[in-house]
């Protein structure tokens, strides 16, 4: 397949200026992008309870909870099946190697991606935990959440109107099958009045790769344009951050920074981040104007250890950094490559080793972002990727 190089903001129609989203030639992974459609008991009771909080603290969703049944029979043959758990439903995919993920709508989180091994087995990659949510309800955390933040202009000296997908995603089309690759495809529109705009995810399991794809539409008829930032962050299961490396960072420029905070980020309550005040801090100052000052300003070093060890507690923004590198666990013999487009800045946090091995704790956060704004005029659309292959078939 042919990858496609990082898109930028182009009018329907007509010739605009590019987005500054740089592109570049990956000797791996490609495959993880698809350039074209393809045809065609106890621990239950937490988990549902867990779901249900969820679904209720973004009850903001302009549609209806997912009905299991009716997306069986909408959507059946394609590999997928679908379990209603309380006011969600788990879509879980499965190819015919036994590589498989699981999708929870309508927040689009991904709770578990389970490549297939050259052992023939499958190991979980991703981290997820059930935590106390808002009013003491839990909620899961962790896994893969992609948090777009969308906003739009407005008269007078009001502030701008404010929009984001995460929580309100709907399920439109699913393709291809167990032989070959399955992409889900979500999509999530701006609430009447405030826009017209339109986010859409496909994400895609194949035998090697988890791979998702972002594209946001600002619709012609909107009166005004969206200013766009975002950040995809992969809680990775790892053994104990001591034991974990991230290869390939070496001559980077970074910036040491407050952690992501959304409702789905895993934090130790004793972070020396959140000794501070300033660092607790949600998504949405983020991926703020703060954000985008953070990336003017000078780095505070450069990166010079190819085989960047984790062990410490970290935060960091990496600027400048390569399209794709690996995260080694020397614990669980276990390596993942992850893979970006569209998105400038890489997000890397770690808790540090003072944790229990493979416990709450034992993870990293490794994402792509994109703090500096990209703006969409009217009738023009970003689209950004990022994959996670399994380099141990």
């Amino acid at each position: 397949m042919a990858f496609r190089a990082p898109a930028a903001a182009v009018p329907h129609g007509g010739h605009a200026t590019a987005a500054p989203l740089t592109s570049s030639s990956w000797k791996h992974g490609t495959a993880c992008f698809s350039s074209s459609k393809l045809t065609g008991g106890g621990h239950r009771a937490r988990l549902a309870t867990a779901v249900h909080a969820l679904a209720t603290a973004t009850a903001a969703a302009p549609f209806p909870p997912p009905n299991a049944e009716y997306l069986a029979a909408e959507f059946s043959g394609h590999g997928v099946t679908f379990e209603g758990v309380g006011d969600s439903c788990v879509v879980k995919m499965r190819v015919r190697n036994g590589s498989a993920a699981h999708l929870l709508l309508p927040s689009g989180l991904v709770t578990s991606y389970k490549p297939t091994m050259w052992h023939g087995a499958t190991t979980e990659v991703l981290h997820t935990t059930v935590g106390e949510g808002p009013g003491g309800m839990p909620v899961i955390r962790g896994g893969v959440s992609m948090d777009l933040r969308c906003a739009r202009g407005v008269a007078g000296d009001a502030p701008p109107s404010t929009w984001s997908p995460g929580g309100a995603w709907s399920l439109r089309d699913v393709r291809g099958g167990p032989t070959g690759s399955i992409e889900v495809e979500l999509v999530s529109v701006e609430p009447p009045g405030n826009g017209a705009a339109e986010a859409r995810c496909v994400v895609t399991l194949s035998p090697e790769a988890l791979a998702s794809e972002l594209t946001v539409m600002n619709a012609a008829s909107s009166s005004s344009p969206v200013a766009l930032s975002g950040a995809v962050s992969n809680h990775l299961r790892v053994s104990t951050p001591d034991a974990t490396y991230a290869v390939g960072l070496q001559g980077s420029d970074y910036r040491s920074r407050e952690p992501i905070l959304s409702e789905f980020s895993i934090l130790p309550p004793d972070s020396a981040q959140l000794q501070q005040p300033h660092w607790a801090k949600r998504i949405d100052m983020f991926l703020s104007g703060e954000g985008a000052a953070a990336v003017a300003q000078e780095p505070d070093g450069e990166e010079d250890d190819d085989c960047k060890h984790l062990t410490a507690e970290l935060c960091r923004i990496y600027s400048h950094a390569p399209r794709e590198f690996t995260v080694i666990d020397r614990g669980r013999r276990n390596s993942v490559c992850l893979s970006r487009r569209g998105f400038e800045e890489l997000y890397v946090f770690s808790p540090g080793s003072k944790h229990e091995w493979y416990g709450k704790y034992a993870y990293v956060c490794i994402g792509p972002a994109m703090l500096k704004p990209v703006v969409l005029a009217p009738g023009a659309t970003w689209q950004g990727a990022q994959c996670i292959r399994n380099p141990n078939l």
